[in-house]
């Protein structure tokens, strides 16, 4: 089944293309480079990023910024009203450790805000699309089929998504904050705000670092799924106050924390 949007079309195939790259790679001995900030770079990086900006450049003559080629200037990106937001292999650790949750990630931001996002988790087969305004998609081995977030009801365990990776202990005690009990639901990568935009989980509160392409594409998701995200304030874990998490307002792209809420 096509998707009603045909921009997204495109992405999707995109993203498919950089995940046929990564997989190429995945079940191999693969090389691991170190980054400045010493996480772990892979082969797969680098093939999936060359392939998304060749690729986009075809479709769209809007700049790129990718994880893999970060380095543009404060005062060029400051210009940006609309641009592709792009990390090529979310989850690098994940990947190495083989355990398939990661992911490639493709957003379009206008003016501060996501509006069109495709995740596709290549191991898993499965694609996760976000058009605001239109809806969200999930498509796998099944078929596509429309995802929409589901708010938590009163009595019901609250579902709260938890990184594999990063596990921080502000989220206890920001679990203890909720009514009722909780269940932590441990995922990697882009893929926990998804499990938000397809009802299988209430929250995901980030607690950690994280910088804005972690997030682009599955917010994007999130939001046409009808969820929110939104920056979080620790002493404010249900988050009345909240400003919505933007993109490319400030020359550092990492995120504050923030909150994904049904």
């Amino acid at each position: 089944m096509a998707l009603p949007d045909p921009l997204a079309e495109q992405i999707l195939r995109i993203a498919r293309q950089a995940g046929d790259e990564i997989m190429s790679i995945y079940d191999k001995d693969f090389t691991i480079y170190e980054k400045q900030d010493t996480s772990p770079l892979t082969e797969a990086d680098l093939a999936a990023h060359k392939t998304i900006v060749a690729e986009l450049e075809q479709v769209s003559d809007l700049p790129i910024l990718s994880e893999e080629s970060a380095d543009i200037s404060w005062q060029e990106r400051q210009t940006w009203q609309r641009y592709w937001l792009v990390d090529p292999l979310d989850g690098t650790k994940e990947f190495i450790k083989k355990n398939g949750e990661f992911t490639v990630n493709i957003a379009l931001i206008d003016n501060g805000k996501p509006v069109l996002g495709v995740v596709y988790a290549p191991a898993k087969n499965t694609s996760y699309v976000g058009v605001v305004g239109k809806g969200a998609w999930q498509i796998d081995e099944q078929g596509q089929s429309a995802i929409s977030a589901q708010p938590h009801r009163a009595g019901d365990t609250w579902k709260v998504v938890g990184s594999r990776s990063h596990q921080s202990p502000e989220i206890q005690q920001l679990l203890a904050q909720l009514d009722g009990e909780t269940e932590l639901v441990a995922m990697g990568s882009s893929l926990k705000l998804c499990l938000v935009a397809t009802g299988e989980a209430h929250l995901y509160p980030r607690l950690g670092p994280t910088s804005e392409w972690d997030t682009g594409a599955a917010h994007a998701v999130a939001l046409a799924a009808g969820a929110t995200v939104t920056v979080l304030n620790p002493e404010d874990p249900l988050n009345k106050n909240a400003e919505p998490l933007s993109y490319n307002q400030k020359e550092s792209v990492l995120n504050p924390f923030f909150l994904v809420s049904a």
